[in-house]
């Protein structure tokens, strides 16, 4: 194969098309050194919801850029449930990647009612993130019961759930048959061990070939004006 898969996963985002992203919540930090900071100047209290929250939120933008995602945080008061959204550079659609739709949730127990919110957000995201290629993401600080995992692979919705802990740990990953409609076909998740056999990490494989991680950057907002 003249081309490595590593190559062509590390080359993917020049085909990305130009989208229109929501206004940012906020212009005082756009990553989460900078929210930790902005954090420290305002004396926000980091046991807050809203600590808590952008926090994991910055977290899981820059633990996903391993994986090929470019998020923007573009949570706020009138995000529909809406926290980031994105595109996935995936070597199984290196044309046209998917668009992403997360909704993150920590420090509470989710159930399958969840599923169906996460539906409605998908359904009412914003119009470039809408339609053939776009799927939806759930992620939380803990792996998926079997009640969230059946009713996700149940869905009508291309969708799917993110387990990664507030370190930036991703341990589970997994969408439906519909998601994987949308530019994922030949994809697959595996686990990375140590050396005493311990599971650390997911890694994306592609064709049954393990994808070589990518740096993690640091995580944009991005305006209407780019």
């Amino acid at each position: 194969m003249a081309t490595s898969i590593g190559t062509l996963f590390s080359t993917l985002q020049r085909s990305q098309s130009k989208l229109i992203y929501p206004e940012p919540p906020t212009t005082n930090h756009h990553d989460l050194a900078s929210f930790l900071a902005d954090a420290e100047h305002s004396g926000l209290d980091p046991a807050s919801t809203t600590y808590v929250g952008t926090h994991f939120e910055y977290t899981v933008a820059s633990a996903l850029s391993a994986l090929g995602f470019d998020l923007r945080r573009v949570g706020g008061r009138s995000d529909r449930g809406v926290d980031l959204l994105g595109t996935w550079s995936v070597p199984s659609s290196p044309d046209s990647p998917p668009r992403v739709v997360l909704q993150c949730k920590v420090s509470k127990a989710v159930g399958p009612s969840i599923v169906r919110e996460l539906e409605g957000t998908v359904l009412s995201a914003p119009a470039g993130w809408r339609g053939p290629g776009a799927l939806g993401f759930l992620v939380a600080d803990r792996a998926a019961s079997k009640g969230i995992r059946d009713g996700i692979f149940h869905s009508r919705v291309p969708i799917g759930f993110i387990a990664c802990n507030r370190a930036g740990r991703i341990s589970q990953m997994l969408w439906n048959r519909q998601a994987e409609e949308q530019g994922l076909v030949g994809m697959g998740v595996g686990l990375r061990y140590s050396s005493s056999g311990e599971a650390t990490d997911c890694v994306l494989t592609f064709n049954g070939k393990h994808l070589p991680p990518r740096k993690a950057r640091k995580t944009k907002t991005q305006t209407k004006d780019g």
